[in-house]
């Protein structure tokens, strides 16, 4: 596992539970870490979230990825990435 991306999925985890999403880190065989988000109340809407750093000049900032690489919220605030989250897995009418 690299540098603190469980930390920060585990972090992530507990803010999408608090918005009554189904979250857990999945480790696949070769150690890379992701969270598997599932909205409940629409199984079929669901996302794998991975954390990264990303190198900057000084010192590697820390991000959350959307499955299809792209960058979505800084690791340093995993309450507003779990919005974000929740927001696109929301259900019409949710």
């Amino acid at each position: 596992m690299q540098g603190d991306d469980f930390g920060h999925l585990e972090r992530l985890v507990s803010e999408l539970d608090a918005r009554g999403l189904h979250a857990r880190v999945v480790r696949t065989r070769s150690g890379r870490a992701f969270v598997r988000v599932i909205n409940p109340n629409a199984t079929s809407l669901a996302e794998n979230v991975t954390c990264r750093a990303q190198p900057a000049p000084s010192h590697p900032d820390w991000y959350y990825w959307w499955s299809w690489g792209e960058r979505m919220h800084t690791a340093e605030d995993p309450a507003g990435a779990a919005t974000k989250v929740a927001r696109v897995l929301a259900a019409v009418g949710e």
